[in-house]
This record gives C-alpha cells, sequence and structure tokens, in this order.
C-alpha cells in the first residue's frame, strides 16, 4: 500500500442545494468529472467537502457513491478528522465499510495545544481501530497546530503513514518538510503556489484548490514540476497563485470554489449552512479574475 495515494488528488466538493439537501446525482457528476481530468485519486470529506456540515449519513452515502463511481480505477482517500478520536473512529470506519483506500487525518482541532504523546496517541487509537494506511493532514491554520518534522516522525513511527497533506503556507517549514520525509511517504502540496516548487523540491503530488479550474492542467502539473523553470513554468505558477488568493481571499470558505467551480461547468452546487454563497462584489470580483484567466465556461456566472 506505500505511496499510493500521489499525483494530481483532487477534493471533491460537496454539492448541496437552497435547503441544505445534497444533490447526489451532482456528486457523482463531480467525482466522475475529476476522473476525466485525470485525477490519481479522489479525497472525500476534506475542507472543500464541507467535512464539518457532514452528518454520519451523509458520510455514508458520499463515501458508497464515490466507491460506485470511481469503480476502481483509482484509490479513495477519505477525510477522518475531528477533534476527538473517538469521532475520527466513527468516520473513519464509515470510510472502511464502504471501501475507501485510506483515510486523512489532522491532529485534534479546536484545543489548540497539543504535546507530542497526545498527537501520538490519537493516530494511534484511530489506527487500532480502523487498521487504514494514513494520509496525514497538516493544516495549522484549521487546527492551530503545526505537525514539525519531530512531530511528524513520531506519528510515522507508530502509524502506517503513507502520504502527509501539506497545507502550510510557510516555505521555511515546508522545505523542512520535504526535506526529512520526500523520501519516505508521499508528500502532497496543498497551497498553489508551493505546488510546482513542492514538486521540484522532492513533493509526488498535491491536494489543493484551484488546479481543478484549469481544465487539464492537473494532469500535467507532476511532470512540469520536475522539469526547469521555463516560460511555462512560470506562468503556471504565476496563474495558480492567482486563482488561489483569489480563492482564499473571497467570500467564506468554500464560497468562492463552489462558485468558481459552477463557472467552469462543474455542478458543485451551493455550500451548507453556516457558509453562505457567494455574492455581490464577492462574486464579481471571482468572475473578473477567472474571464482574466479564460476560465468561463460560455458565460455562467453562478449555478446552484
Amino acid at each position: 500500500m506505500k505511496n499510493i495515494i500521489e499525483g494530481f488528488v483532487p477534493a471533491v466538493v460537496t454539492p448541496f442545494d437552497a435547503n441544505g439537501d445534497i444533490l447526489w446525482e451532482n456528486f457523482e457528476a463531480l467525482v466522475q468529472w475529476h476522473l476525466a481530468q485525470g485525477a490519481d485519486a479522489v479525497c472525500l470529506a476534506g475542507d472543500n467537502g464541507e467535512s464539518w456540515a457532514l452528518t454520519l449519513d451523509d458520510r455514508c452515502r458520499i463515501a458508497e457513491t464515490a466507491i460506485r463511481t470511481v469503480a476502481g480505477r483509482v484509490p479513495v482517500l477519505m477525510g477522518a478528522s475531528a477533534p476527538g478520536a473517538k469521532q475520527s473512529i466513527a468516520y473513519g470506519e464509515i470510510a472502511a465499510e464502504a471501501g475507501c483506500d485510506a483515510l486523512m487525518v489532522g491532529p485534534q482541532s479546536y484545543v489548540g495545544k497539543a504535546s507530542t504523546a497526545e498527537i501520538v496517541d490519537r493516530f494511534t487509537a484511530i489506527h487500532a481501530a480502523v487498521p487504514l494506511p494514513i494520509v496525514v493532514y497538516n493544516s495549522p491554520r484549521r487546527t492551530g497546530l503545526n505537525l514539525n518534522s519531530a512531530l511528524l516522525g513520531a506519528i510515522c513511527d507508530a502509524v502506517p503513514v503513507i502520504g502527509l497533506k501539506e497545507a502550510s503556507r510557510d516555505i521555511f517549514h515546508v522545505t523542512e518538510i520535504l526535506r526529512d520525509f520526500a523520501g519516505r511517504i508521499a508528500v502532497l502540496m496543498g497551497p498553489c503556489p508551493l505546488i510546482l516548487w513542492g514538486i521540484g523540491m522532492g513533493a509526488r503530488g498535491f491536494i489543493a484548490s484551484g488546479p481543478e479550474l484549469f481544465g487539464s492542467l492537473p494532469s500535467r502539473l507532476v511532470s512540469l514540476g520536475r522539469g526547469a523553470p521555463d516560460a511555462t513554468y512560470r506562468q503556471t505558477h504565476n496563474d495558480l497563485t492567482l486563482i488561489y488568493q483569489t480563492l482564499m481571499g473571497t467570500g467564506t470558505w468554500p464560497s468562492a470554489l463552489k462558485s468558481a467551480l459552477n463557472m467552469v461547468g462543474a455542478p458543485a452546487g451551493l455550500p451548507r449552512e453556516p457558509v453562505q454563497a457567494l455574492a455581490g462584489d464577492d462574486l464579481q470580483k471571482l468572475t473578473t479574475v477567472m474571464r482574466s484567466l479564460d476560465l468561463m465556461d460560455a458565460g455562467t456566472t453562478q449555478v446552484a
């Protein structure tokens, strides 16, 4: 199972209607759309999927629908992060029963502080209950905890870690992680501005928000990142940085991403409460950037 999660790994959004119900046909279509883009794996119930708003029943059906749709073509990774290990275990059991290949798990959120023993014990308990390979998720902005090289090493020594989604924007931190772990696990870049650089430094792929808006580009990013920085490399980096800055700085996540997906013809639906759909000046800002990058689909602006 070593390194089965690498390359282009889109984090699939969960499409909701105006009442907060999941649009199941849209969800299946989104998974198929990512596969047609050349996805090497798919990630469910992450931040893009509004994991905080999903019920256990939602998770069951999301996992089952994705597994049926993927039909063994690529690995399926499912998020199982929660403040406590028992809740993460419940999420993990759903993923395992549906047939997911691995779990994506971060350190305990909300608490904001944890010892090495507390973090390692959490991962150990989750793996003991749900013995699937683990992709560790480091997102300091979400959890208040940053998994440095020593902490990540302690987790890797305790459970079968096959990958890391590295969402830190700190290039010093990411340099340390790639130096120490690029040869041990599949490091997957999160922030778009670090994708090409990170791949050149040894990352094996990305779970990022933004590349999927560029058609077939995401399937070429790994090879582009491994080559010499030429004019195409630089333009791609600048385009990815612009869309990332726009998505992250507009509205409440992931409302901007969902609007952008709708603009390129992917049926992303609406966010679920407490997040509201992008509107007004924010929607206009996103529309302007999407048009400047020539990403708009036949004049679409917002699709519910």
